[in-house]
């Protein structure tokens, strides 16, 4: 039961995509859980959890069983630990759906943060990336909310479950509580997703988007040497772009070298000259991205902008890095065990500032690639005055797997939650544009060179989310400190009335 539970939750998300098994999905997890010890939960929510994450990162396997197996372990090890804080509730008489999604969203909250700054990806809540009514809490309170409400269903219907066969007197009403509960979560979310209100518009973008890599493999040395990434790029912008553009997008990764590097590994193809000279032509803003070196002989994720002038203007290093991707956390202990380390031969740095630039009378915010997968990297953006958010990403990595798709969603959410229209740019896909309402409007896929390109309109105001924060998981918290205070002053109060008779 508790493998069905880890692969239903899988086929709710890319690339199957089936979003509404969600509400399902975690049923038969629960129904096993009932009444056992929290050693056994623990083990029920580490087979789970190894089900679930086997399948949603599966992408990983194209760095290795050295990198695939630790990390499915360690990310099922927190629906353990979940598991067995539901159970010790539970046999101390406080069970309730909604607490069994208040430990859960805990749950995610702390592999979102914690440690080496944490892995979002595998929250319950983006399977609900495309149903609107569901996706639309993430305005009021952020993922976290999703994900509340789509627990607080699943642990609600499997006490529909136990309670329907249950063989009572209190079984009537014991199915009637539980089906209530479930019925009215449902009501509430939907008639927030009605009343939701639509952020002001702000200004007009008129963007174009860069997907210039259509070679699902490796490069060859030649392939390098000659610059076919940088070129592949400027050549779609030489045949598909004309007239006046607000905002042009190179992807992550595009260029070998920081794209204002002044002195490029090959000074034939003097990149700022060329970038500075589309924003020219274009008398637009132009946004690219490349690897540039920090002070310490670190590695820097920089985007760089110029301006319509071909002046630039600003930059920003990427600063909530991938462990393991873009850093090696325990690097001098793990090169003595593991040769995959040598893959990453140096770290990146994290930068310092936050990547918002005016474009025109349109302000907006670039996160690259893992941090759009944060809602709380997202948020103090918004809150900064972003009205439009533009995520530059590779993936090119992952080939054809579920990665870019799941990224994608991760978008829309971000979207929903800021009340900002989002600009998602890939490398070789899949490159998006995300309405403020979580709706993907347009799309280019995998492998597919082209530009996406219009006009949207940027958004201003602030959603609950973005005006009061991570409100979910503190109440969470909340609820389970109260729940297990109260068990420690139960348990407390007995011990003393039995050592007093």
């Amino acid at each position: 039961m508790a493998t069905l539970s880890g692969f239903a939750l899988a086929v709710a998300r890319p690339p199957l995509d089936l979003g509404l098994v969600a509400f399902v999905a975690l049923v038969p997890l629960f129904l096993a859980w009932r009444d056992v010890r929290p050693r056994m939960a623990a083990a029920l929510g580490f087979v789970a959890g190894i089900s679930y994450y086997g399948v949603v990162v599966s992408w990983a396997w194209y760095f290795g069983a050295v990198a695939i197996v630790p990390f499915v372990v360690a990310l099922a090890l927190y629906w353990a630990a979940a598991s067995a804080a539901v159970a010790l509730l539970g046999r101390r008489g406080l069970q309730h759906p909604a607490l069994t999604a208040a430990v859960w969203v805990l749950g995610e909250a702390l592999v979102a943060r914690w440690p080496v700054q944490g892995f979002s990806w595998g929250e319950v809540g983006y399977a609900f990336h495309d149903a609107e009514f569901m996706r639309a809490l993430g305005a009021l309170g952020g993922l976290p909310l999703i994900s509340f409400v789509a627990v607080t269903v699943n642990a609600g219907l499997a006490d529909v479950a136990v309670a329907r066969f249950a063989h009572s007197n209190r079984a009537g009403r014991d199915t009637l509580r539980a089906s209530a509960l479930v019925a009215v979560l449902l009501v509430l979310t939907v008639a927030w997703s009605i009343a939701l209100p639509t952020p002001e518009p702000a200004g007009r973008l008129r963007f174009a988007l860069l997907q210039g890599n259509d070679l699902n493999r490796e490069l060859t040395d030649a392939e390098l040497a000659a610059g076919y990434l940088p070129e592949s790029h400027f050549r779609l912008a030489g045949e598909h772009l004309s007239g006046r553009y607000d905002l042009i997008v190179f992807p992550e990764s595009v260029f070998p070298d920081a794209p204002n590097a002044p002195d490029p590994q090959d000074k034939q193809f003097m990149w700022p000259d060329r970038l500075g000279a589309l924003a020219r032509e274009h008398n637009a803003y132009v946004l690219a991205n490349g690897t540039g070196d920090a002070p310490d002989g670190r590695a820097l994720n920089l985007n760089v902008l110029w301006g319509p002038d071909g002046a630039e203007l600003g930059s920003y290093a990427k600063r909530h890095l991938v462990p393991y991707g873009e850093r090696v956390p325990l690097r001098s202990l793990l090169e003595q065990f593991i040769d995959a380390v040598d893959q990453i031969p140096r770290d990146f740095a994290p930068g310092q500032t936050r990547g918002l630039f005016d474009i025109r009378d349109v302000r907006i915010a670039t996160v690259i690639c893992f941090e759009s997968m944060f809602g709380m990297e997202v948020r103090p953006l918004v809150r900064a005055g972003a009205e439009v958010i533009v995520v530059s990403t590779n993936n090119r990595s992952y080939r054809r797997s579920a990665n870019s798709a799941q990224h994608l969603a991760a978008s829309q959410i971000r979207a929903v939650e800021t009340g900002r229209p989002v600009l998602h740019s890939s490398i070789s896909g899949i490159t998006a544009v995300v309405d403020a309402d979580g709706d993907v409007v347009m799309r280019r896929e995998l492998f597919d060179n082209g530009v996406v390109q219009g006009t949207l309109t940027a958004r201003s105001g602030r959603t609950p989310y973005v005006r009061f924060g991570e409100w979910v998981i503190a109440a969470a918290a909340l609820a389970v400190l109260l729940s297990a205070i109260a068990v420690f002053v139960r348990d407390r109060r007995r011990s003393v009335d039995f050592a007093t008779a």
